[in-house]
């Protein structure tokens, strides 16, 4: 499976309509951390609190999320911010996710997101890198442009594919799901921190609808 398919499976698309598995069902996130696997079934804890068994689907896909660094953007990069929009119109960052060359223009552009309430997620190329502290990236999108703020303790992650083994007890996932009409909650698309790193994509704990689901934008 390539690099491609698996980054697509686990970000931008988490955003987009389900599987064939649960066509008329709304896909929606769970964040938490594993507490067990058995076959294709995980026992997790989300960010809530809440104990949840989810099954995978046949063909789930699972992505490792990997610590990267500042230094790995540069002019024209091509990376995701969730943000927090700032009075001056500038975002100030909660996370950056630094795409490889091959998925450059995918979920391009500016939209709401549900790491904390009224954040955004904003996809583009970047234009330039101001300064070493307090840094300032110009991120330009297809009919748009922001100026987005970098503090120097922001998580800066990038992708690679994995497999099933990285699920293990206390690894920290987001998982895209469905909930079927028997009422399994069925994960489509698993993305896990690579050597105990937790995700930035996890957000801090805060009450949530139930599932900690957040209904994905079509």
């Amino acid at each position: 499976m390539s690099l491609r398919r698996h980054i697509l499976a686990v970000l931008l698309c988490m955003s987009f309509a389900g599987t064939a598995l649960a066509q008329d069902a709304a896909p929606f996130r769970i964040r938490g951390t594993i507490d067990a696997m058995q076959a294709q079934t995980l026992q997790v804890t989300s960010r809530t609190g809440q104990k949840m068994t989810v099954a995978l689907a046949p063909n789930v896909t699972i992505t490792a999320i990997v610590a990267t660094k500042i230094t790995d953007i540069q002019p024209n990069s091509y990376l995701g911010t969730a943000a927090m929009p700032q009075p001056d119109g500038t975002l100030k960052a909660l996370e950056v996710q630094v795409f490889p060359e091959s998925m450059r223009g995918v979920g391009e552009g500016d939209h709401p997101w549900d790491l904390q309430p009224h954040s955004t997620m904003t996809n583009g190329t970047v234009g330039s890198v101001v300064g070493t502290e307090g840094r300032t990236l110009t991120l330009r999108y297809q009919g748009g442009e922001k100026k987005v703020v970098v503090p120097e303790n922001v998580p800066i992650i990038t992708y690679m594919p994995a497999t099933q083994a990285m699920l293990t007890p206390g690894a920290h996932v987001i998982i895209t799901a469905v909930q079927k009409p028997d009422g399994t909650v069925l994960a489509t698309r698993v993305g896990v921190g690579k050597d105990g790193l937790v995700p930035p994509m996890l957000g801090r704990r805060r009450r949530a609808p139930p599932f900690d689901a957040v209904g994905a934008r079509p």
